[in-house]
């Protein structure tokens, strides 16, 4: 909450980030999943009300193997694996709680939609939180992007331990310039309104229309906390927890940086703002003690293990690194052109051919399951070295049926040898 009068200074909060973002206990050596959906119930143009889907998590959580079952504001569900050391556990658990969480659905009549974003239902908020009800306000007043957001969209998250202190600034370079190639190969999301939105991932579309000081890529150049410090007093404030008025929204444009200089009439920032703050922003890797890597959609099972087993093998093996800095070099930057073109892009479809070669010998290298390592092989051959991506299997189905949401996948599916309908 606010004070009456300045604590906070420019020195102080790159110290914050030094010590608690990129500090000594940031984890070295984790990797997690975050898996999201979008859902229904008995009919797709039905949301998951909030009842049920507060009565659902209720009833799974604690989940066996140690995810977190969470509910985001438009219904989506989301899960979120504990941190493992290697591949092959974070998957074999994520796995195992997706199976759990699967078969409740099952049974309430409820439906995990892999879809990067809605095709056609317009966006509706049920999460009922003060939080989220004065996000949307903030971003109502900068057009439909916020409740699409909000609302409409569903990610895979892959979370990457920072390294050893020696690995950090290198391990946090790689990650952002890896992050057009990945969007590419792995966009799940082509229409919106109902018709394809000229988008391989229109979850991105929304994302980069949104308010770009919060969702822009971190400058990677600098030192990781230079950059992070510096993106954080950029941005804009989004919500103030203020004394007896709970979240304002901050609709009157105020970069953190200038209210810590000027203050605003709810008071000066604390560090707990800034820890707040820092929560409302939502670049495409995002430091909190680990990378949080957001630029991935959401996929069926099990391709989303494809994505956290490529993303792990090409940044969890430092031996790795030269290599993979040599082979993004051409497309590090086409951050828009990856989300709207995929891998239709001449440089990113010769990079994204490479960057899975590398993965494959990672994983080989890393004793990766067998298994495991078969289906990062099916992915790349069935989409990767076609120029591809899951967004255009959804084309082709809309084409040829005009279906816009995906026929219902059990998470045992298998990945090799199908085609999409």
């Amino acid at each position: 909450m606010p004070a009456p009068q300045r604590t906070l200074a420019v020195d102080g909060v790159e110290a914050f980030v030094a010590d608690e973002v990129f500090g000594p206990s940031a984890d070295a050596h984790g990797l997690g999943v975050e898996l999201e959906w979008l859902t229904s119930q008995g009919q797709r143009n039905r949301r998951l009300p909030i009842t049920e889907a507060t009565d659902l998590i209720d009833r799974l959580s604690p989940l066996p193997a140690g995810s977190r079952l969470t509910l985001e504001p438009g219904g989506q569900l989301e899960l979120s694996s504990a941190p493992f050391r290697t591949i092959d556990d974070v998957c074999t658990a994520a796995a195992a709680d997706l199976a759990v969480l699967d078969q409740a659905c099952g049974a309430s009549d409820v439906e995990l939609i892999a879809l990067g974003a809605d095709p056609v239902r317009p966006p509706e908020r049920v999460a009922v939180a003060p939080r989220y009800q004065a996000m949307e306000r903030y971003f109502d007043h900068l057009g439909r992007a916020g409740r699409t957001m909000m609302c409409n969209t569903a990610a895979i998250q892959v979370n990457v331990g920072l390294g050893q202190p020696d690995q950090m600034i290198r391990r946090w370079r790689l990650a952002n310039q890896l992050g057009p190639t990945l969007i590419a190969c792995f966009a799940n999301s082509p229409f919106a309104g109902g018709l394809p939105s000229g988008w391989q991932s229109s979850r991105l579309r929304a994302w980069w229309a949104l308010d770009p000081s919060r969702s822009a890529p971190v400058a990677c150049d600098p030192h990781p906390v230079a950059a992070w410090t510096a993106y954080a007093l950029d941005a804009r404030v989004m919500l103030v927890d203020a004394p007896g008025r709970g979240f304002v929204p901050m609709i009157e444009p105020l970069r953190f940086g200038d209210w810590m200089a000027d203050g605003h009439e709810l008071g000066w920032p604390t560090l707990e703002d800034l820890r707040y703050h820092l929560t409302t922003l939502f670049p495409p890797v995002r430091p909190k003690g680990w990378l949080e890597l957001r630029m991935f959609d959401a996929l069926p099972s099990p391709a989303w293990q494809v994505a956290v087993a490529v993303t792990g093998a090409l940044l969890g093996q430092p031996e790795v690194a030269d290599h993979l800095s040599d082979l993004v070099a051409d497309s590090s930057a086409l951050w828009v052109d990856a989300a709207q073109l995929g891998l239709a892009h001449p440089a990113l479809g010769r990079t994204a051919i490479a960057v899975f070669e590398l993965a494959l010998d990672a994983l080989a290298a890393a004793g990766v399951d067998p298994a495991r390592q078969q289906l990062v092989e099916a992915y790349a051959d069935r989409w990767v070295r076609r120029g591809r991506s899951p967004a255009d299997d959804r084309l082709d189905a809309w084409r040829r049926t005009g279906a816009l949401f995906p026929p219902a996948e059990h998470p045992e599916a298998a990945l090799v040898g199908t085609r999409s309908p």
